[in-house]
């Protein structure tokens, strides 16, 4: 798991830009779904091979009625409880206020390391009036333009010196599954993995994970070895409700991370919402399998939702991970439990699913007859020479083609969902990559 840099502060003081601009090096991930990639508030970056997750907290708080003053602790505690290294973003042009001195006197008392940022030095001339942030007692200020990029590239040295060594993974036994139960607050998690781990399961027992206050429960199921990540940090409520996007996104990123299969848990009563479509997006990204289950299903009226008109709907929110199974449950009754378990194994051997080549050229060839290539920009014709897969895991295909650079992204698409008709792939995100004759994009 990467470190967890959190940007906060009040509001206008460039929390954003700087988000933008500690990011601007990595390609953004763009799904054809709203609120994916526009709402999103974190991000992975790197820092020449220094890998962190930069998180804006200050996106992450949403409008109430709540006092700034108030709003602006809540965001800082969050933040603290989370994070590894914390940039405090002022606003030099306005100088130190009261919501400045409450975020500091919160990231001080809990002795987490702080970078305090002056913002908006666009000239050497503002820099006499950053110096006063030294008053905050966080050491003295970076100052910066996140919107010129001034100084930028000084802060993120400062910080991979800062942030810790990525967690390391521990080596689990081999054959076992490992499974992420995520989800949003009171959707039944706890619920299931009680269900899960009943009478007829053996507990085998009960390990520190890798992450903070997390337990892995590590269960057999049908001879089936299993470990359920972090779900006692899962089960876990912040106290401040207008922030538990906050709170518990750092907790499904950490067990998505170390997870085989990532099952999102639905409330079938409140349906899907922006917030599943962020949890899909991060398993898809991280090249998860993953499995969709409806609880509290026994509560819904099947005479006005029908169960195959619910599943289509559900597909249709999520159609960018629409290679889902998707389950209706009840943690309550233990109704669909046992599929959990069996799907999430059929999910798993198909994201270790490994095609031979020369299956695999067989099919590709005759999914190109049916739809060649485009042409090049010249109009000489494109060929795909060969493909192979390189890894699983997810799977991933390397097509070698004469002429790489006229292979558009809908192409690339169509390869995709040829492969996934033809080996199924159930659970499983699947890349496909495009190179030249030499390897070379």
């Amino acid at each position: 798991m990467s470190p967890v840099i959190a940007i906060i502060g009040r509001p206008n003081v460039g929390k954003s830009v700087l988000f933008n601009r500690m990011i601007g090096r990595r390609d953004a991930i763009v799904h054809d779904a709203p609120g994916i990639t526009r709402d999103r508030h974190y991000a992975d970056a790197d820092w020449f091979g220094k890998k962190f997750t930069v998180v804006d907290t200050g996106g992450l708080v949403p409008e109430s009625d709540e006092p700034m003053e108030a709003a602006i602790e809540q965001q800082a505690r969050l933040a603290v409880s989370e994070a590894d290294v914390i940039l405090l973003v002022t606003d030099v042009r306005t100088g130190i206020t009261p919501l400045d001195q409450k975020a500091a006197e919160v990231v001080r008392k809990a002795g987490k390391q702080v970078i305090v940022v002056a913002n908006k030095v666009d000239s050497g001339a503002q820099e006499n009036h950053a110096y006063e942030f030294g008053a905050l007692g966080l050491g003295e200020p970076v100052m910066i333009s996140a919107l010129k990029g001034r100084n930028t590239g000084d802060l993120m040295d400062l910080l991979a010196e800062r942030m810790p060594e990525p967690e390391p993974v521990v080596e689990e036994e081999n054959g076992v599954i490992k499974v992420a139960i995520v989800g949003r607050p009171n959707v039944g998690k706890s619920s299931l993995v009680n269900a899960i781990v009943g009478r007829d399961t053996v507990i085998v027992s009960e390990v520190p994970g890798t992450t903070r206050d997390s337990v892995d429960t590590q269960i057999t199921r049908q001879g089936v070895k299993y470990s359920l990540i972090d779900t006692a940090g899962l089960r876990r409520r912040s106290r401040i409700k207008s922030d538990i996007e906050f709170y518990s996104f750092t907790r499904t990123m950490r067990s998505i991370a170390r997870c085989d299969v990532a099952v999102l848990l639905v409330d079938a009563v409140d349906g899907l919402a922006t917030q599943e479509q962020r949890i899909v997006s991060q398993v898809d990204e991280a090249g998860k399998g993953l499995v969709v289950a409806f609880n509290k299903w026994d509560l819904v009226d099947r005479t006005e939702h029908p169960t195959e008109a619910y599943a289509q709907t559900a597909r249709e929110y999520l159609r960018f991970a629409d290679y889902a199974p998707i389950l209706f449950v009840s943690a309550e009754t233990h109704r669909g439990v046992t599929q959990i378990m069996q799907k999430t194994r059929h999910v798993h051997e198909m994201r270790s699913l490994r095609v031979s080549t020369g299956e695999l050229n067989r099919v590709v060839e005759s999914i190109t007859a049916y739809y060649p290539p485009p042409a090049a920009p010249d109009g000489r014709a494109t060929s795909i020479l060969y493909c192979t897969q390189v890894q699983n895991a997810p799977p991933t295909f390397v097509f070698f083609v004469n002429h790489p650079d006229a292979i558009p992204d809908s192409y690339k698409r169509y390869l995709s969902n040829r492969l996934r008709e033809a080996f199924v792939f159930e659970g499983s995100p699947i890349r496909v990559l495009i190179r030249g004759r030499e390897g070379k994009r």
